[in-house]
Parts: structure tokens; C-alpha cells; sequence
């Protein structure tokens, strides 16, 4: 774990974390080092110090609207990220400083950042804790599933959480790192989950033993779970861990 990131204990029975997951769409150019720099040296840090964390940081490899980063930024609850939120907007450090100075000063005609977006999630009840990769050469896969209405939204956690899909992505080495149903965000509803590999070879492998697994055609099979039934959208994206990101 990194320097400044709150220890998390990953106890069994531990109440589900949130998570906010944030997507800031950067211009091509210089001004994306002004981003980076002010998330590794002010952003990062004070969430740390207010509580959060650890924090990912992410660049998207393959996917739409490139470049762009995401943070995922893990709290206790609701009312922890609105006091972490607090506390970072009041520390000196978020104003003051070289990297805090030129994200905040960049003017409209070259500003840091395209846009930003952000999502509240909530952990599943079977995956309570995020569970970050060691610090080795990893990459990431975010995926989002949506659904056509809330029935069939609760039937595709329930494959996960209930119905022993999870247990069949670690044993082809789909390893996840979190997954977590949108609470507020866009395209609802949908929930989102990560899974991390140590390179672009190893995830090719597990994806297509999942897909030839006897466990996951028969659960696929059952009467009311067949993606046509349930998901209205899938959405994918490769991603690379910064040099800063704590997860």
C-alpha cells in the first residue's frame, strides 16, 4: 500500500464501503501534465490525510474519448466522502503550491481538464472491501453493466453475489478488485466492476477460459439470466495504473 493511504482491514461480515468513481476527460497536450501533477501532489495526499483511500488513478488504453483518467476513491460511507470532501476543500495545501496553482489558475482558453464526471457506488454485500493488487506491472478492466429496468438489474448482481459467478472469475483468474451498484450516476441502472491482470496476455487467457467454463454455460443457461433477459449495455475499458496511483 502506498505512503499516506489509510490502512483498510478486509474483515468478513465488514460493512460495504462506497465508492466514488470520478472520469476527468483531458485535452490532448501539456495540460495533462498540469492534472497529473496536481493529483499527485495535493489531490491524492489530502484525501489521504482526510481519510480516503487507497486511491486509483488510471489512464484509459483502450476505449472511447482518450486521453482520460479515472480515480476510484474508496470511503467508509456517504457521509465520510461528504467530510473528506470538506476537509480537503479547507486544507491550504489544495490551494497553495506550484501544482495547485496551475490546475486551479489554467485559464478558460487552455483549461486542465475537458470535463468531469463523477459517480457514487456502493460495494456488493459479497465483496464488502476493495481488494488492490500487489505493486507489480498490472493493468486494470472496468466494466459497467447496464439493465433495462431494476428487476433485471437486481437478477445480474445476483449472479454475482448469490448464484457463484465471482467464485468462477477468480478460478479462471478474472480477480477482481471491486464491484459496486451505481447509486447516483448516469445511465442507472447499471453497476460497475474491476478486475486486474498482470498483462494484456494473461487477461485474453482467463476471458476466453471463462467463456468455455462448465459453470458459467449452465449458469448462463438458467431460465431469466441470459444477457438478452437482463443487460441493455455492456461497457469496457482497458486501463494502466499511473505512476501514483496507490491501487
Amino acid at each position: 500500500m502506498a505512503a499516506g493511504a489509510p490502512e483498510k482491514k478486509k474483515a468478513p461480515g465488514a460493512t460495504a464501503e462506497w465508492y466514488e468513481l470520478r472520469t476527468i476527460r483531458l485535452r490532448i497536450g501539456a495540460q495533462a501534465k498540469v492534472v497529473n501533477d496536481f493529483l499527485a501532489e495535493v489531490m491524492l495526499p489530502a484525501l489521504g490525510k482526510a481519510g480516503a483511500g487507497p486511491i486509483g488513478v488510471f489512464e484509459t488504453m483502450v476505449g472511447p474519448e482518450m486521453p482520460t483518467l479515472h480515480l476510484l476513491i474508496p470511503y467508509e460511507s456517504p457521509a465520510a466522502m461528504a467530510a473528506a470532501h470538506a476537509t480537503v476543500q479547507s486544507n491550504p495545501a489544495y490551494t497553495q503550491g506550484a501544482a495547485a496553482a496551475a490546475f486551479h489558475g489554467a485559464p478558460a482558453t487552455q483549461p486542465a481538464y475537458g470535463r468531469m464526471e463523477s459517480a457514487l457506488l456502493q460495494a456488493f454485500p459479497h465483496m464488502p472491501k476493495l481488494l488492490a493488487p500487489a505493486r507489480s506491472p498490472r493493468i486494470f478492466e472496468l466494466r459497467t453493466y447496464e439493465s433495462p429496468g431494476g428487476p433485471a438489474h437486481a437478477r445480474k448482481m445476483e449472479m454475482f453475489t448469490k448464484l457463484g459467478e465471482t467464485e468462477i472469475f477468480r478460478r479462471v483468474g478474472l480477480t477482481p478488485v471491486f464491484f459496486g451498484r451505481t447509486v447516483i450516476g448516469p445511465r442507472l441502472p447499471n453497476f460497475t466492476y474491476m478486475l486486474t491482470f498482470p498483462d494484456m496476455a494473461a487477461r485474453e487467457k482467463a476471458w476466453a477460459t471463462f467463456r468455455s467454463d462448465a459453470e458459467w454455460t449452465k449458469l448462463k443457461s438458467t431460465p431469466g439470466y441470459a444477457d438478452a433477459d437482463i443487460l441493455s449495455n455492456i461497457t469496457d475499458l482497458m486501463l494502466r495504473p499511473t505512476a501514483y496511483s496507490q491501487i
